[in-house]
């Protein structure tokens, strides 16, 4: 720990109790924050330390992420004052309004990367915002390292899937998924889920048609498509699968066809033939093309003690669509 030049005092600041334990709520300019705060290293000699060394990349990412302005909203750094703090109300009557005293630096527990992040955007743009925090008037060394433990392996983040549900109505891809895990008429209805939880017959997961939607629309002649027409192609293609391969579609353990590393062949597949067709369409989208193709598939062996046992892998997955893409795809004409 670094000692502070002089006494810092933070205004509006309310008081509470935490199960037990006095805490403080309010917010501080970019500057004091990164002037009354300290880091205890994993290697501390003193053997209390626990932060990791901080991540440059991700500093730079949330910078990034400040950089988008007012919609870059952030959550509180947590500190112990380590009782170096002290409060004093505006008024007896409110007790728990007033402002802190603080005498020396407090220990930040989380958000090293976000005031990481905060101090290179301040410095990139000059400019100065407020850091909202949550600080206990006094927690020992081994409470702080309990409760940094607890957020870092007991919290759980939402996950991708949840994450990409959340963009849907801003990201076209993440709607896509999203319609063909909750769409009656998609194949993908009884066996997706939306929160990335894989239960008993629903085991693709809204993050996984998300890399399938990618991969199946990225051709040139598709990823300029409105997300209702990608929607649309994304329909067509896989339910002319599901209707090809019933059996195989509906039976996750016997077969292979709906595990993912096969759906990501499908897809890179399903991206050269919606080329092909556009290609001798002028452009046009040929259905009746994508269906042609599929049928060609009808001799391709999908059980999980076939061919495809050890497939693994996007590598795997490349090897897949290259097989099927031979198989499948018409030969380009030979010019004379």
């Amino acid at each position: 720990m670094t000692s502070i030049p002089h006494h810092h005092v933070i205004e509006n600041v309310l008081q509470y109790k935490m199960r037990g334990k006095v805490a403080y709520l309010g917010n501080l300019s970019a500057t004091s924050a990164l002037q009354i705060t300290y880091v205890k290293p994993f290697d501390h000699p003193s053997g209390k330390g626990y932060q990791r060394p901080v991540d440059s990349k991700r500093c730079n990412d949330f910078a990034l992420y400040l950089s988008k302005g007012e919609d870059a909203l952030f959550t509180p750094i947590l500190l112990n004052a380590e009782s170096k703090w002290e409060f004093s109300p505006y008024d007896k009557s409110r007790s728990t309004f007033g402002r802190l005293l603080c005498k020396d630096q407090a220990s930040l527990m989380d958000g090293q990367h976000r005031l990481g992040g905060i101090k290179r955007y301040t410095k990139d743009t000059n400019s100065e915002i407020n850091v909202p925090f949550l600080a206990f008037h006094y927690l020992d060394e081994d409470e702080e390292i309990h409760l940094f433990d607890t957020i870092n392996t007991k919290a759980k983040g939402i996950g991708t899937s949840l994450s990409k549900y959340l963009h849907r109505n801003s990201d076209d891809n993440s709607w896509v998924a999203t319609e063909l895990i909750t769409r009656g008429d998609s194949p993908f209805h009884f066996i997706g889920t939306l929160t990335g939880k894989r239960v008993s017959g629903r085991h693709v997961t809204l993050q996984n048609l998300y890399k399938v939607v990618e991969l199946l629309t990225k051709s040139e002649h598709i990823s300029n498509l409105n997300k209702e027409k990608k929607l649309t192609i994304s329909l067509v293609y896989f339910n002319a699968i599901k209707e090809q391969f019933n059996s195989e579609w509906l039976n996750y353990k016997e077969y292979r066809l709906t595990h993912i590393v096969c759906l990501n062949a499908l897809a890179i597949v399903g991206a050269e033939i919606f080329s092909a067709g556009a290609a001798s369409q002028q452009g046009k989208l040929d259905y009746n093309f994508i269906d042609k193709c599929v049928k060609r598939m009808r001799g391709m062996e999908w059980s999980t003690d076939g061919p495809l046992k050890y497939l693994k892998g996007i590598s795997g997955s490349k090897v897949l669509a290259s097989d099927l893409s031979t198989e499948i795809l018409p030969m380009p004409e030979m010019k004379s």
